[in-house]
């Protein structure tokens, strides 16, 4: 075994610790999950440094956690700051609606900023009678399918218009798949939640009547930071000045905002600690697992529609779904002779091949929601939900007990009704 396969070895080791030791040794993961993901990311980082010599594929990770990391604190920061709380009961009609809006608000705002607004109140007006089952069905809905139609909704579509591909593209192309899959989805969903509401008690059922007599929402203005930091996502160039204007935007609503909204809110640094940490290993481990693909895209046979949604789709999962959308999209153009560098070729192939670059695009949005680590908004409401008192399945509970049971079929009939 070569030293390139062995060092994707700190990958799958985090993987594994993410998953398990949560599970069977809940107490030394809160002490040491930071010291295992910092140890392991710089195992990957003396490798390159130290034997390849290869210093610029080592920042350039980095530089893609900062921009990363950057976005989802500032969306978390000015969230926070705004309150709502909604009015009725949580019905199952109603929770299905909330999802539906999440799912459309998602491409205005992202999945992280949809996600963000929205899992507060979500977590409030269900507080009587809350089961994970619920925030799983976020986290397909909103956290992911949900922000297939704009660049603005989801990492690799940005990549993708970055690269040439036209604002509309997404829309005119995959609204169909949109709302077969979000329909399809909300439609088990209410199943379940009908299941779950009906074995309510009467008395448990006029708590839940009594609760949100009215739709309160303090800190209204901080949607114009929201606004901003959204639409600075589409700023290129210069480098990092993206960022820089949505720290500032971020820090002067947390500067403004009154304490009472987040203590409302029940705002605390540690969801956004735990996943800052978490991802900057998986950020850096990765790197090997990404250049492997890479490397080795053309024996994938991406010039098969099948294999291009299924093993683009499989990496997202466990990877980025930015660089494995690039990676997958790069080596379909190159069977074609294209250069993923050239905004002409790129317009061109999302013209002439409408099938292969929607195969990619669904399938790194979609499988996202396989694993808590395939989307960042996953691992965000699984934080927030757990901060708030929830207890949230582990990583493998997640797979088999909802995505490989429920989502998987999804999109096995995605895949042969479209593709």
């Amino acid at each position: 075994m070569s030293s390139d396969i062995l060092i994707i070895l700190p990958f799958l080791f985090l993987l594994l610790s993410i998953a398990i030791l949560p599970i069977t040794y809940h107490e030394f993961w809160e002490r040491k999950y930071s010291i295992i993901s910092f140890s392991l990311a710089i195992i990957v980082i003396a490798y390159y440094i130290i034997f390849e010599g290869n210093v610029v594929k080592v920042f350039h990770s980095i530089d893609e956690y900062f921009s990363f990391i950057t976005l989802l604190f500032c969306l978390y920061l000015v969230s926070g700051g705004i309150y709502i709380k909604l009015k009725g009961k949580s019905t199952p009609l109603r929770n299905a609606l909330l999802l539906f809006i999440g799912a459309v608000i998602s491409n205005l705002f992202g999945t992280t900023g949809a996600s963000m607004l929205l899992i507060r109140p979500y977590l409030e007006t269900n507080k009587y009678r809350l089961k994970p089952y619920q925030i799983i069905f976020f986290i397909f809905i909103v956290s992911n399918v949900g922000g297939s139609l704009t660049p603005v909704g989801d990492p690799p579509l940005l990549i993708g218009y970055l690269k040439g591909i036209p604002f509309i593209w997404y829309f005119i192309n995959l609204y169909h798949i949109w709302l077969f899959t979000v329909a399809l989805l909300l439609i088990i969903f209410f199943i379940i939640d009908k299941y779950f509401f009906d074995k309510v008690k009467y008395e448990e059922q006029d708590e839940i009547e009594k609760m949100g007599e009215r739709v309160m929402i303090e800190g209204k203005w901080n949607i114009i930071p929201l606004v901003i930091i959204v639409l600075s996502v589409l700023i290129n160039e210069p480098k990092y000045l993206r960022e820089i204007i949505m720290l500032l935007a971020a820090v002067l609503s947390y500067k403004f905002t009154p304490e009472k909204v987040h203590i409302k809110n029940h705002f605390t640094f540690g969801p956004i600690k735990e996943v800052a940490i978490l991802f900057f290993g998986i950020f850096v481990t990765m790197i090997p697992a990404l250049t492997f693909v890479s490397e080795n895209s053309v024996r994938f046979g991406l010039d098969k529609l099948s294999n291009v949604f299924w093993y683009s789709g499989m990496l997202t999962s466990f990877l980025d779904n930015a660089p494995t959308f690039l990676n997958f999209l790069t080596g379909a153009m190159s069977a074609d002779k294209l250069s993923i560098d050239n905004p002409l070729m790129v317009l061109n192939f999302s013209v002439n091949n409408v099938k292969f670059l929607s195969a990619i695009s669904i399938a790194s949005v979609y499988f996202g929601a396989m694993t808590y680590i395939g989307n960042a908004p996953n691992f965000m409401v699984k934080s927030i939900s757990e901060h708030s008192g929830i207890k949230m399945p582990g990583f493998i509970e997640y797979m088999y007990r909802y995505s490989l049971l429920i989502l998987l079929p999804i999109l096995i009939i995605i895949w042969f009704v479209f593709f």
